[in-house]
């Protein structure tokens, strides 16, 4: 899934992901008799990497590159979170992360905390049923990675 920069609320369509429940089972709050609703796709995507990162071993999301990119540009007001694409409908949403694992924590115990914390925490907060949670691995984070990096940079005028 292409990582989203459009900020604009998502009101029509549906998730490609299949539904969770059926068509008018169970309460809608996003739509009422006084109006509808609607969450952008930048809300839920920074809802899911606020709760991805609130999970023990997850030490940071996005890649190498993507993680230096998403740094530079959220400095100067323009980024999104990196590591983290939605996809929005109406009633749904459906989450890829790309995260980095800290080096002896248990990845399918590190994914499995995710997908609980995502869905839990976007389910709460916007009231959107959460279809799925992707999660890609990319990078293992070892103690003292940073201070070599810090010591790179420092090298560079």
């Amino acid at each position: 899934m292409a990582e989203s920069t459009d900020t604009t609320p998502q009101t029509t369509g549906q998730s490609k992901s299949p539904a969770r429940r059926a068509e008018g089972e169970g309460d809608y709050p996003l739509r009422s008799d006084k109006g509808l609703t609607s969450i952008a796709d930048a809300v839920v995507s920074k809802v899911a990497g606020i709760a991805a990162r609130e999970v023990a071993g997850v030490h940071a999301l996005g890649g190498g590159v993507g993680r230096a990119l998403g740094a530079m540009t959220q400095r100067v007001g323009i980024g999104g979170d990196s590591g983290v694409s939605v996809e929005v409908g109406e009633r749904e949403t459906a989450v890829d992360l790309v995260v980095v694992v800290e080096y002896g924590e248990s990845i399918p115990r590190v994914a499995e905390g995710i997908r609980d914390n995502v869905s839990r925490r976007i389910e709460g907060i916007t009231g959107l049923q959460v279809t799925e949670v992707n999660i890609a691995v990319n990078d293992l984070w070892f103690p003292g990675d940073e201070a070599e990096e810090d010591e790179s940079q420092s090298r560079v005028a």
